[in-house]
């Protein structure tokens, strides 16, 4: 085991890839978040789904953070 944690990532985080998109941006905007990582490209608009693990290598920073969700309240 490699001792990484997953990256912390929310729906509507910006992020810095390493390598650039063929239409030469570097930032998207997380759209999903699961098993696969949906981004869409802040310079075109396409939409990409990557498996969480390419995507954990791929970024190089995060650029805003969204805010995540409150958490539930659990009523008895």
């Amino acid at each position: 085991m490699s001792g990484r944690y997953p990256l912390e990532i929310h729906i509507e985080d910006r992020v810095r890839l390493r390598k650039p998109h063929p239409c030469g941006g570097y930032e998207w905007e997380v759209t999903r978040i699961g098993a696969d990582i949906g981004i869409v490209c802040l310079t075109c608009g396409r939409r990409v789904m990557l498996p969480r693990s390419k995507f954990e290598k791929g970024v190089k920073t995060i650029l805003e953070r969204s805010r995540p969700a409150a958490p539930a309240i659990h009523r008895e």
